[in-house]
């Protein structure tokens, strides 16, 4: 291959590419579904090949970009006609936390471990698990979190309870317990001990790690925790 056909493979390659995305609509960028996210790859692959593979001629570079493209577009009509060929092809959003509570089998499913969820309610600006009213994971992959009403932003002057002396105070909720799993490192950075992690567990009704999918130290020195669901369990 010359640099000149090269070349002009690159320019049409181009042009095409941005010529039927846009025909596409801009769902397939602004919405990374399970289908978009394959049709971005397909376009790409397809696109690459027809610029630098020289044993696909132009002609079936250009036929593959034009009958993928009019594939997804015929999809993406259906995907409006159709709910229930929505659900299929795109899923459904999925409750993972409600009224503080973590629905781990809702994890499970969509795959998403306990810190993962941490960091994305982190980005949020929710840094508390017992804050969050309802956390919902879309099916493009974000998350949309509803606040329990009258929860203010963490401030200095939030202080422990009265069990603890008052020059300690903890920034943010620290997680104490993962998958009925103590974290001793965050056991040690907190002015408490597993004895008084064990008590405080005792007073509500649970007595074995194993029943317990997460805990985290409040800023205010109270502990919340999350049981397993018995159906999942």
């Amino acid at each position: 291959m010359t640099i000149t056909e090269l070349s002009l493979r690159l320019i049409l390659s181009f042009i095409v590419l941005l010529t039927f995305t846009r025909l596409m609509g801009r769902k397939e960028i602004s919405q990374m579904t399970f289908f978009n996210f394959v049709s971005a790859i397909a376009l790409g692959t397809l696109g690459a090949s027809l610029a630098i593979d020289p044993t696909l001629s132009v002609r079936n570079g250009l036929v593959a970009l034009a009958g993928w493209s009019l594939f997804t577009i015929l999809m993406g009509y259906w995907d409006l006609k159709s709910k229930s060929f929505r659900n299929l092809v795109e899923g459904t959003p999925r409750v993972v936390v409600r009224k503080g509570e973590v629905l781990e089998g809702e994890l499970r499913k969509l795959r998403l471990d306990i810190d993962a969820l941490n960091v994305l309610l982190r980005k949020k600006n929710v840094f508390s698990i017992a804050d969050v009213d309802y956390a919902i994971m879309e099916t493009d992959g974000t998350l949309s979190v509803m606040k329990k009403e009258g929860k203010q932003a963490v401030t200095k002057s939030d202080r422990l309870n009265p069990s603890f002396t008052t020059s300690h105070v903890i920034p943010i909720p620290t997680a104490l317990i993962e998958d009925g799993k103590i974290i001793d490192k965050n056991i040690e950075a907190l002015p408490i001990d597993v004895q008084w992690l064990n008590q405080q567990l005792n007073t509500k009704g649970i007595h074995t790690l194993s029943d317990v999918f997460y805990a985290e130290m409040q800023k205010d020195g109270t502990l919340h925790v999350d049981r397993y669901d018995d159906t999942v369990h």
